[in-house]
């Protein structure tokens, strides 16, 4: 007899670039890998819940107080009821929380231990709030995962979740065949012309390093690349960076030579990956990465800091640089630029670190732990 696995889709409608891609590309898995024994059912239509921009971004605050109130009529109200009338066997949550009336198992997705090690990001009545539904959600038949054996670490040592936790590493976006190279004369671009990153403007993501370490290689060699910054601000106002990012823009005197151009569409994204120079991923604090395996699937080389998860991602197969080390950063810059043979090098290993990352591998490992739960 089949067990019915009711996925929740709903963050979706809120998810910026790391968990958003998690959820389209379980999606994606269970599309090409399902399997007889087990019947998937998602609770929202992925494509749709992924467009909506009612409560997305720079909203009113009335907008985000409503998604607060909404949220929480949802997973605890709405979402139970769900199940029961799909008569699901087994509940998937992407987004830490699952609603506190549920007695069928549960597979609660926690990211990070970013809300505990950092709570200095977060609007304080929130997260109180926010963690006691992580809490109400975390059932005996809970089975907690995450993305990264440093993230693991993390929650093990910085939270009070005592929950067995496995580790199953995701399947980064795989971007559309084709890509539309329009984007690179709409943003004055060229082929292997600029340093890449892609993400939103969290304070974590020490963008402000990556600007003053572009300004140092603009210095030396001053008009052959730019960078390329492309993502949304910060969910809220104690996370978003964007206005020191712009700050050090102008301080630099860079605004001719690095791009903001928000978020874009998968087809624009996948010709920036595909003509950039590099990719560059200074962040303080990851889970996982995702770009960090995106870019290699993209054949371009990867520069990162070393902070764990990116190492771990990265398998050996990137540069690193201390996090936080402008000058170290501008010298990695340098030396790509300086060296094609270190380049192909990186490319060659990137391509053989991206076969541990497939759908395929996403998806059986989901299927393991459910069969045997």
């Amino acid at each position: 007899m089949k067990k019915r696995v009711y996925v929740d889709l709903f963050y979706l409608n809120t998810a910026l670039t790391g968990i958003k891609t998690y959820m389209l590309e379980f999606v994606e898995a269970v599309n090409e890998h399902s399997q007889d024994d087990l019947e998937y059912i998602f609770s929202h239509d992925p494509e749709k819940q992924a467009t909506q921009t009612f409560f997305r971004g720079d909203v009113p605050y009335w907008r985000k107080l409503l998604y607060h109130i909404y949220y929480f009529y949802y997973k605890q109200l709405v979402l139970p009821l769900r199940l029961k009338f799909h008569k699901a066997d087994h509940l998937i949550c992407f987004d830490f929380v699952a609603p506190a009336l549920n007695s069928k198992p549960n597979i609660v997705v926690v990211h990070d231990a970013f809300f505990w090690q950092m709570p200095q990001n977060y609007n304080a009545h929130w997260r109180k709030y926010f963690l006691k539904a992580i809490y109400w959600g975390l059932k005996e038949n809970t089975t907690v995962v995450t993305t990264s054996r440093y993230a693991k670490a993390s929650i093990e040592q910085a939270t009070p979740i005592k929950h067995p936790i496995e580790v199953i590493y995701q399947c980064p976006r795989l971007l559309p065949d084709q890509a539309d190279d329009r984007i690179l004369e709409e943003l004055e671009l060229w082929a292997q012309g600029y340093f890449l990153h892609i993400g939103s403007f969290d304070k974590r993501k020490d963008l402000t390093v990556l600007i003053k370490a572009f300004a140092k290689f603009d210095q030396k060699y001053p008009g052959e690349k730019k960078l390329v910054l492309v993502g949304e601000r910060g969910l809220s106002v104690a996370l978003d960076d964007y206005p020191a990012v712009v700050g050090a823009i102008r301080e630099y005197r860079l605004e001719e030579k690095v791009v903001l151009p928000g978020f874009l569409p998968d087809k624009k994204v996948k010709s920036l990956y595909r003509n950039a120079f590099a990719y560059i991923f200074p962040s303080s604090n990851e889970g996982f990465g995702i770009p960090v395996i995106e870019a290699m699937h993209n054949q371009i080389p990867v520069l990162i800091s070393d902070q764990a998860a990116l190492a771990e991602v990265a398998g050996g197969a990137a540069l690193v640089s201390p996090i936080g080390d402008v000058d170290n950063f501008a010298k990695q810059m340098e030396k790509l630029h300086l060296e094609p043979q270190l380049r192909e090098n990186l490319i060659q290993k990137g391509l053989i670190r991206t076969k541990v990352f497939s759908r395929q591998n996403f998806y059986e490992s989901f299927h393991q732990l459910i069969s045997n739960g």
